[in-house]
């Protein structure tokens, strides 16, 4: 298999939130809070920890590889045979903070992984904007 050929596929949700990065890196790394928004899990935000997100379909297996405090976020999301990377990244603005998602990786033939990504992460971003809003 040779994987300079292979092509894959992103998906990208970006936002423009109006509280600061500081507010939503907390909402993405404290684990009480992702669970709000996500799913459960036992992130740590260290470079090279290895953590898991469940939820009632089952789980992802995941691991930090950026961190750079309120501006970038990254890590491998491993699940049903996806090996993905998410990295998230916050730009101060005007209103507050253009919040961009990225899930890369996708082969294909994981178009059910692909579409499952196209649809549950506005959903989840939603979930993180009600949040925000609700923690002052």
């Amino acid at each position: 298999m040779t994987t300079s050929t292979t092509e894959t596929l992103s998906v990208v949700v970006e936002r423009e939130i109006p509280h600061p990065p500081e507010k939503i890196w907390r909402a993405l790394t404290q684990p009480q809070l992702i669970e709000e928004w996500l799913m459960k899990t036992d992130f740590q935000p260290v470079v090279g920890r290895r953590f898991d997100l469940s939820a009632d379909w089952g789980s992802v297996d995941c691991e930090v590889l950026t961190i750079e405090p309120n501006r970038t976020l990254s890590y491998s999301w491993a699940a049903h045979g996806l090996e993905s990377v998410v990295t998230w990244t916050l730009t101060p603005s005007g209103r507050g903070t253009r919040l961009r998602m990225e899930q890369v990786g996708f082969r294909p033939d994981q178009q059910q992984a692909y579409q499952g990504a196209r649809h549950g992460w506005p959903r989840f971003l939603d979930n993180l904007e009600q949040l925000l809003a609700r923690a002052a």
